[in-house]
């Protein structure tokens, strides 16, 4: 079984977080806009089950993703199972519309620029995701998959590199959560 455990950071400035990434000989990928369409299921609700299932369109991929609840105090640590869907427009509003008729209900749309690095830090490669998010702010991401032995060292490495970055200003909620609540639903 495969967890994501991610922490998330508030930052004022991304060009000096860049810039420290590029000092570790890093590269950083251009800019790529994600929009992410959120459901809630008809029989519960995710909001209080802590749970996600979100329809992702990059360029002309799309992707379906479940979000487990969260199982720690400390990262956002949770079982994630993506699968990605046949490329193109139509693809994504015929799975749109199959998950509406089932019931489910269309929560929020959130859009972000998305640029990302690959770190090898600790005999790992931590995924790092620079967002600007909109209506929302600037965020540093830090994400490793991990197997459920191997927990606790994936949380110690995504640890040890926000301190190396000097990211201090932890955000456990989701974006969508932070949306939601700024401009309700």
């Amino acid at each position: 079984m495969q967890f994501e455990v991610e922490k998330k950071f508030w930052v004022d400035d991304l060009d000096s977080v860049k810039q420290q990434i590029r000092e570790m000989g890093v590269a950083v990928e251009a800019a790529v806009e994600q929009t992410d369409y959120y459901f809630n299921h008809p029989a519960r609700d995710f909001g209080e089950t802590d749970e996600a299932l979100r329809l992702r369109r990059i360029g002309d991929q799309n992707f379906i993703t479940y979000k487990g609840a969260r199982i720690d105090s400390t990262t956002k640590t949770r079982r994630e199972l993506e699968t990605a869907l046949v490329s193109g427009p139509q693809t994504f509003e015929d799975f749109s519309d199959l998950l509406k008729l089932l019931g489910f209900r269309p929560v929020m749309t959130v859009r972000k620029l998305r640029r990302k690095a690959h770190i090898p830090w600790e005999g790992e490669t931590v995924e790092l995701s620079l967002d600007e998010i909109d209506q929302l702010g600037t965020f540093v991401e830090l994400e490793l998959t991990s197997d459920a032995e191997r927990l606790e060292r994936a949380k110690g490495i995504i640890g040890s590199l926000s301190q190396h970055l000097r990211l201090d200003r932890e955000e456990r909620r989701s974006y969508l959560e932070l949306l939601l609540l700024q401009l309700g639903p």
